[in-house]
């Protein structure tokens, strides 16, 4: 699925974040950087060891912030590691909105003009805060949010239709 926000192209799509052609995708980091397991793993298997390297020298950042490195062996030029928020912390919803929108803002200063973001929680604060940000100057051509299976999918199709219905 695809919308039109301002000048830009947000989209829908099933599959697997590690095989995305967009400049840049989204890891859901921990705030240390270590790509451990899950889909950091498969970031650091797929893209080789720079991408660790580069976490590595960069050595960390808070819950909502984000930071970018090379996208190493992966079609991705970039991944842009996110920090979301652990259930019982706090402040949730404003956290994963903070990883959501430091990672566009990444991007932006970055040069990147196209950007893909895994499922990581509630569709509706990481879409609305999306579709905020595009409304904004950017030079975000495209945003994708790369869904692993149906059930994800079609969460996010029903909340991206409920929020750009006129």
């Amino acid at each position: 699925m695809k919308v039109n926000i301002a000048d830009s192209v947000l989209e829908l799509v099933e599959g697997d974040i590690t095989e995305m052609q967009t400049d840049a995708i989204v890891n859901a980091a921990n705030a240390q950087l270590i790509l451990g397991g899950g889909v950091a793993g498969a970031i650091r298997r797929k893209g080789g060891p720079d991408i660790q390297t580069q976490c590595s020298e960069i050595g960390g950042t808070f819950v909502g912030g984000a930071v970018i490195t090379t996208g190493g062996n992966l079609k991705a030029k970039h991944v842009i590691h996110a920090v979301g928020p652990r259930m019982g912390e706090g402040s949730e919803d404003e956290k994963l909105a903070n990883a959501t929108l430091n990672s566009l803002k990444v991007a932006d200063e970055t040069n990147v003009t196209s950007i893909a973001f895994p499922i990581q929680r509630c569709a509706q604060i990481m879409l609305r805060t999306t579709i905020e940000y595009l409304k904004t100057p950017t030079m975000l051509e495209e945003v994708v949010f790369c869904l692993f299976g149906s059930d994800a999918y079609k969460v996010f199709e029903d909340q991206l239709k409920e929020q750009t219905k006129e």
